[in-house]
């Protein structure tokens, strides 16, 4: 059935829109004029804890001097860790219509492109990925403080172990070659966002142009594609992609489709992979450009929409559905691309691609602060 359904999907491909920074105002809107965020009552339930971030001003201390930061994660040590594109920018002119990466003579990014971060100052404390990558997109560390990256103009996905950031152990796609994966030569194109399950299994959203999500073994070997050929479910670039494991489910961001699916991850029992996935959708929501999660709860932030939609981060109970909060920094969000939380749940990191930055938050309980 796999090489039916990657037949399938190989007669939809989908070009892919440029990561532009551009103004609020120059997306269409979306429903009538009156700003519906701000209208609308988000309440959570009394019997749900509900962590609200809450900026940590002045942080980091100091400057860094990046590019667009597209990915942060945290290691072990509760250290966040970044990757950026330096000077490289994605324009229209960066790939042509069959997805090929166009400034190869441009050659890879020769400055560092991962910076590990001290949590309490946000300074530097090493760094690597220099003549790497050409178009950096994801980063995801592991339970075993693996790294690994989606570089979208190769193609691929790389991991790196601890002590080996100079050569990946693992790599998914081939350089710079965009296409479908078919029986034993596995294909990516422009894949966004990845996620390790504790089992070892690797989720990546293979996202501007095949609009699935794939599952492979420990050791690369694809196993599935998400949806399946008889699913109904349909996704529009899935741009970031989350486990929550004890749930047997695999949260999407479906940019596009400006809404977070969550379809069962086969973790547990592959049977289950036939249940429909839990869809979140509303209103508010607009271009979900990321998820991250802990516990039941899923953290998401959007990116610019429509006139009337604002750009800011949303609290979502995988259970239920439900958004239980949203929320901002006091200057505002321009451009999110992506977030992650601390692995005891403690803290939440945003970054923008313009303004390059990095945000820092702290989760609260906003019935303690009453």
């Amino acid at each position: 059935m796999l090489p039916i359904l990657l037949l399938f999907l190989s007669l939809y491909g989908v070009k892919c829109e440029p990561e532009t920074v551009r103004d609020n105002f120059d997306y269409f809107s979306y429903g009538n004029e009156e700003n519906i965020l701000k209208n609308l009552d988000l309440h959570a339930p009394k019997d749900d804890i509900v962590l609200r971030p809450q900026e940590v001003k002045d942080w980091p201390q100091q400057s860094l001097n990046v590019g667009q930061i597209t990915a942060v994660s945290i290691n072990s040590l509760g250290q966040p860790v970044i990757f950026h594109r330096a000077e490289r920018i994605w324009d229209e002119s960066t790939f042509n219509e069959s997805n090929v990466y166009q400034n190869l003579d441009k050659g890879p990014i020769i400055e560092d492109t991962i910076l590990v971060l001290e949590p309490q100052t946000g300074s530097v404390l090493h760094s690597w990925g220099a003549y790497s990558f050409y178009m950096p997109h994801g980063l995801t560390v592991d339970h075993h403080d693996n790294v690994w990256v989606t570089d979208v103009a190769k193609h691929q996905v790389f991991k790196y172990t601890p002590n080996n950031h100079k050569y990946p152990t693992l790599t998914i796609g081939e350089a710079f070659t965009a296409g479908y994966p078919y029986r034993r030569r596995v294909l990516l194109c422009m894949p966004t966002s990845v996620a390790i399950a504790t089992t070892g299994e690797i989720f990546v959203a293979d996202g501007y142009c095949n609009n699935q999500i794939l599952k492979f073994n420990a050791a690369g070997t694809l196993l599935l594609a998400i949806p399946s050929f008889s699913d109904t479910l349909t996704l529009n670039l899935p741009h970031s992609v989350t486990l929550l494991e004890h749930l047997d489910i695999v949260c999407v961001a479906d940019r596009e489709n400006m809404r977070i699916v969550c379809p069962k991850a086969g973790l547990k029992s592959y049977a289950k992979l036939l249940e429909p996935a839990t869809v979140i959708e509303d209103p508010t929501l607009g271009r979900v450009f990321a998820v991250t999660s802990h516990g039941d709860m899923i953290y998401a932030v959007n990116g610019p929409t429509a006139q009337n939609i604002a750009v800011r981060g949303f609290t979502v109970n995988a259970v239920s559905g439900n958004i239980l909060d949203s929320w901002e920094p006091s200057t505002g969000f321009t451009n999110p691309h992506s977030l992650a939380v601390t692995r005891n749940g403690s803290h939440l990191y945003i970054t923008e691609i313009g303004p390059n930055k990095i945000w820092k938050f702290e989760l609260t309980d906003v019935y303690d602060k009453k």
